[in-house]
């Protein structure tokens, strides 16, 4: 079975026929190209070019990630699955603002469903039921983000409710995070949309058409709008579960006066859990058989193929369970 691999320290990464190689300062450890689902980079990464065309053969991703623990980039390899009916449609509902305005919306419910159940998880009540109707009033994909923002703030106000002493967010800071919450949210939000982007590779949508957040030069802005529904499951009960289970403590945090990150210890750590929640499984109710989280990311996108193509409404991912 194919799995992720994380490289956390700087190396080499080299190629011996079908076999990559991750070469650090503690030595030389084989990575068969059969069991390689994505790569993500922690690390400073030097491969060679033989390496690269294998791993473009395989389609494999590599992601890159910088000294802060945020995304960098990818190494996007050339796209196998093409459909030039599914591009021209995809970009077809990005141009025309009503079929655009439909689909933001359907994310950003999405969204908000997902919240309601994690704070609902822990029996914090929440506005955000209430907020999200204001999408009713949204005449374009600007006012549909303001009612995202003001939506995303009322969540991000109650995790105080479920977080401990020593380990409150007190409001949302970004670049730098200026406590460990908020260095926990950023690490991880920068792994789903990672996570995300390798799962969109596998279909045959094109990433940088997306719906609620602006196509952009160098960023896969569908990754962006998918990862909004996933962030609540995927990073903030595994933030919640950690921190209450005291699985993480300041001395996995590099702290200062001006921001705060995880140290290698923490994001060790993290990224373990956040692996094993990709690999966990629930039995999806419609397809009547179980299912990993991250599969749940790829039927994600196979449904908005779906709608795309005129074959299925789309309806946004709210868990169940």
């Amino acid at each position: 079975m194919k799995k992720n691999y994380y490289l956390m320290s700087d190396g080499l990464l080299k190629r011996k026929e079908n076999t990559l190689y991750f070469v650090n300062k503690d030595g030389k450890k084989p990575i068969p190209i059969n069991k390689i689902y994505s790569i993500y980079a922690y690390g400073s990464l030097t491969f060679s070019s033989q390496s690269v065309h294998l791993l473009a053969k395989e389609g494999i991703p590599i992601h890159f990630f910088n000294y802060y623990g945020f995304y960098d980039g990818s190494f996007y390899p050339r796209e196998t699955l093409l459909s030039g009916d599914l591009l021209v449609k995809q970009a077809e509902h990005y141009l025309n603002p009503g079929k655009r305005l439909w689909i933001a919306k359907k994310f950003i419910e999405g969204a908000a469903g997902n919240m309601e159940k994690v704070l609902g998880y822990y029996h914090v009540e929440n506005g955000i039921g209430e907020t999200v109707k204001d999408l009713t009033f949204s005449s374009n994909v600007t006012e549909a983000m303001n009612v995202e923002a003001r939506m995303r703030s009322e969540y991000y106000s109650k995790m105080d409710e479920i977080l401990p002493d020593g380990f409150k967010m007190e409001g949302r800071s970004r670049r730098p995070p200026e406590n460990m919450v908020n260095a926990l949210i950023s690490f991880g939000n920068s792994m789903v949309y990672s996570t995300v982007i390798s799962e969109i590779y596998n279909t045959q949508l094109n990433p940088t058409i997306s719906y609620l957040h602006e196509p952009f030069e160098r960023r896969y802005s569908l990754a962006l709008d998918l990862s909004e529904m996933f962030k609540p499951i995927l990073v903030d009960r595994l933030i919640f579960y950690m921190v209450n289970k005291k699985m993480l403590t300041e001395d996995d945090f590099e702290q200062k006066v001006d921001y705060c990150m995880l140290n290698d210890s923490g994001r060790k750590k993290f990224i373990k859990e956040y692996d094993e929640r990709l690999k966990k499984t629930i039995k999806h109710r419609e397809l009547n058989r179980k299912v990993s989280y991250r599969r749940l990311i790829r039927l994600e996108a196979y449904k908005l193929i779906k709608h795309i193509l005129g074959t299925q409404e789309y309806k946004p991912f709210v868990m169940w369970w």
